[in-house]
């Protein structure tokens, strides 16, 4: 039978579920839309498309580095009771093991197989949102690799293995034999780089429009003064900014008196060849989700007034 798109469209107003959902839903079941409706019910879909509008910004941030390569990713959930089910984390784990797969490809992660599971990624989280009761989604996914070097990793407030609340990685590319020696610097600047949160590896990397808004400032806070004083001026501020916001630049948090770059530079003589930092990711769970503010007392406000017109 021939699948239409008002089928489909009934199938999602009546159940919430996703459009590819209700299409593979009417087509194992030959259309039939109530049949179908069970179909979804019994793969928990439309149960998990029904929590899908609640605010899932608790969870946790997983991180995976095999040698050269590894990735971070950060998976949602509604209460921080349920990051704390070993299921959850396991399956968190699991996801940021497919994610360096393909190579952080947000897309290609939620299409990809779910181990030990004949059903993506995608659908095993919507299973888990029936199974566990919340709703829950994989939010982001990042990935770096060098071609020789070493990616290392930093977890911060743990709560299990390579999972918690802040997950960085650093790439560090180098020919060097002293791959511990390497390692072991990576981890010290993804500490930094938990600590500090900077912006860029260096000024070329800051992106455009937060150049735009800093020189709006100071020319602002430097009105009438000739272009060419005010260029001077940027110029210092820029030099200050990269102290603060971009990782080469800014002071290492294990010893004040350096610079991450000058760390680096140190370093080469104990790996045994020159090391360049390509590249970081920081991830903290929940940063950019706007949480909902629950008014109680507005809440009994409203039902009060609601049980005076009744």
């Amino acid at each position: 039978m021939t699948i239409t798109a008002s089928m489909v469209k009934e199938l999602r107003d009546r159940t919430g579920a996703g459009m590819m959902d209700c299409k593979t839903a009417l087509g194992e079941t030959g259309g039939d839309i109530e049949a179908a409706i069970d179909w979804l019910r019994k793969k928990g879909l439309s149960k998990a498309a029904k929590k899908a509008d609640r605010v899932a910004a608790e969870g946790l941030i997983g991180v995976a580095v095999s040698g050269t390569s590894g990735a971070v990713v950060e998976v949602n959930s509604e209460t921080d009771f349920v990051a704390r089910n070993a299921q959850f984390q396991e399956m968190v784990t699991a996801i940021a093991g497919v994610a360096a797969g393909v190579n952080g490809d947000f897309a290609k992660l939620l299409a990809a197989p779910f181990p030990g599971k004949s059903n993506s990624v995608e659908n095993h989280v919507k299973e888990m949102v029936a199974t566990i009761g919340e709703n829950m989604s994989v939010r982001r996914a990042s990935a770096l690799a060098v071609k020789a070097g070493a990616i290392a990793s930093y977890v911060h407030n743990q709560v299990a293995p390579n999972l918690g609340k802040i997950g960085v990685l650093v790439a560090l590319e180098s020919d060097g034999k002293n791959t511990d020696e390497l390692a072991a610097l990576g981890r010290m600047i993804a500490m930094h780089v938990a600590a500090t949160s900077p912006v860029a590896l260096d000024l070329a990397g800051v992106p455009a429009e937060m150049v735009e808004r800093e020189k709006a400032i100071l020319a602002d806070k430097n009105q009438g003064k000739k272009p060419e004083v005010l260029e001077k001026i940027f110029q210092s501020s820029l030099k200050t900014f990269a102290k603060d916001n971009c990782l080469l630049e800014q002071a290492f948090i294990h010893d004040g008196s350096k610079t991450v770059t000058q760390v680096v530079k140190e370093a080469e003589g104990k790996v045994g060849a020159p090391i360049k930092v390509t590249g970081f990711v920081r991830y903290t769970l929940g940063e950019g989700i706007e949480k909902k503010e629950e008014d109680f007392a507005a809440e009994v406000a409203k039902t009060v007034a609601e049980s005076k017109k009744s």
